[in-house]
């Protein structure tokens, strides 16, 4: 019965191998569709895994722990190598979430305080994050119809300010210090460390890995000369844009500089 409540939690994060089939959901989905999707949906797992796994099965879940350290060690290191090929917008942000999932998994699964509250974190941080770089993505592609990376270069020059937007979210996404995701991930590390200081190191590459994907992808698409006999008719972001994207910067900042307030809510509820 574990092992079923396991598997279904393990689809929903997703964790590999169950994870196919996020990337094609993605982009299969419209932007409002990706959003839900990577803003909620993707949560659920790791609410029953908290919800249900730790406290039904404590010593059912610590038994299992080693396999589950095991598939999401591969999980990250694995979806960071995959990302760095993909050469479609929506997969490089789907397979980024899947490295990220796998995070979420391995704080849980450390069994302290310091992992629950940094997987809470980083699921937080996630859904603020992934939600604003579909978002973005999806502006580009309402304006040029496609989502193949070589299509786009030097955004930086036509589009100042979505690319001010996207190189936040980008940063949120690496867990630079001062954004949301930063305090998540250094607790999970942090907690993983006191339980195996190989599976820290591990995940730690793959962190390392997330940076390396996500500079690659900002400098393709941001920086360089302008590919004009790709697409044609640059604008930057409207009003419209401006608003729906401004609230995604403000939190991403305000919760990377202030996570106390998030922390105290967890801790008092």
């Amino acid at each position: 019965m574990l092992i079923c409540i396991l598997l279904s939690f393990a689809v929903k994060m997703p964790l590999v191998p169950f994870h196919i089939w996020l990337p094609e959901a993605h982009c299969e989905a419209s932007t409002a569709g990706s959003v839900i999707l990577a803003g909620i949906l993707l949560k659920l797992g790791g609410y029953g895994f908290i919800r249900f796994s730790l406290t039904l099965f404590p010593f059912a879940s610590a038994y299992f722990t080693p396999l589950i350290f095991t598939i999401s060690i591969i999980g990250v290191i694995y979806a960071s190598l995959t990302t760095i090929q993909q050469v479609d917008l929506k997969k490089i942000i789907a397979y980024s979430s899947v490295g990220h999932m796998s995070l979420v998994v391995l704080g849980i699964f450390s069994a302290n305080s310091q992992g629950i509250l940094g997987s809470i974190l980083i699921m937080l941080s996630h859904g603020i994050v992934s939600s604003a770089l579909f978002l973005s993505i999806g502006i580009l592609y309402e304006r040029h119809h496609t989502r193949i990376v070589k299509y786009y270069s030097g955004l930086v020059n036509t589009m100042p300010l979505y690319s001010f937007f996207f190189i936040s979210f980008t940063m949120g996404n690496i867990a630079l210090p001062g954004t949301s995701s930063f305090l998540g991930e250094f607790l999970v590390l942090l907690s993983c460390f006191s339980v195996s200081s190989w599976t820290a190191l591990l995940a730690g590459s793959g962190v390392i890995l997330s940076a390396g994907y996500s500079l690659w992808l900002l400098n393709r698409i941001l920086f360089g000369n302008v590919k004009n006999f790709f697409i044609f008719g640059f604008k930057d972001l409207t009003r419209y844009e401006f608003v729906m994207l401004l609230p995604y910067g403000l939190l991403n900042i305000y919760i990377g500089f202030f996570p106390e307030t998030i922390i105290n809510y967890i801790i008092i509820n």
